[in-house]
């Protein structure tokens, strides 16, 4: 396998895992801390807006290389094994069917609201020198 393939396979995996989660969130047989796991990646998978922006040289895309893979690993190791195997069964259906990434405004909501804050602890340290 070339590594063009490798690394689309991967990128396939963790879209589909990525959907995976928002189904695990639902499911009965999820701890609650996976359960919050699962939504805060799916918010910030889903974001239109990423937390650092992708025109930023480097930084712009450890958020999409790094941090977002890592999110997605660490809550599919909370999950159980039959959650995850029901769950990846429901997000390959879906992504079969809608044929698009789907989207989370309270996801792109919550990233201008961590932005606008960090402006404001930047304007607040500015003025209180």
């Amino acid at each position: 396998m070339a590594i063009s393939e490798s690394i689309r396979a991967w990128a396939r995996r963790i879209k589909r895992d990525a959907v995976m989660l928002w189904f695990a969130r639902r499911h009965r047989d999820t701890p609650f801390l996976a359960k919050a796991l699962c939504v805060f990646t799916v918010a910030y998978a889903l974001s239109p807006i990423d937390l650092i922006p992708d025109f930023v040289p480097v930084l712009g895309y450890v958020d999409d290389a790094l941090l977002l893979p890592s999110l997605i690993w660490l809550a599919v190791r909370m999950l159980p094994a039959h959650v995850i195997e029901q769950c990846r069964a429901q997000a390959e259906e879906w992504m079969a069917r809608e044929k698009a990434k789907p989207k989370s405004y309270a996801g792109a909501i919550a990233i201008v609201v961590i932005w606008l804050g960090a402006l404001y602890l930047c304007w607040w340290w500015y003025q209180a020198r």
